[in-house]
């Protein structure tokens, strides 16, 4: 699979989001919003694997049909990595 820009730049979204959640613990700010910030990276995280799941699909689907195969087999793998990722 290809890594497209969309997929990069939303990593480095997420590591300045690490980062940022560093830089409130060492500046002991409040719990709340400590975890108010992990939560948004966790989502963050969440939607990435989406995307890349979804994508590997759609490619998965393609190839599949140029070989004469069936797109069962793509979406049943694609539901499996979101499974696991959870």
């Amino acid at each position: 699979m290809e890594y497209n820009k969309e997929v990069t730049n939303r990593l480095k979204r997420l590591e300045g989001q690490v980062r940022g959640v560093l830089k409130m613990m060492e500046e002991e700010k409040h719990c709340k919003d400590v975890v108010t910030q992990l939560s948004a990276v966790r989502t963050a995280v969440d939607r990435t694997i989406g995307l890349i799941v979804a994508k590997n699909l759609e490619a998965c689907i393609r190839e599949s049909e140029l070989e004469g195969g069936k797109a069962e087999d793509a979406i049943k793998e694609a539901v499996n990595m979101l499974v696991k990722s959870r």
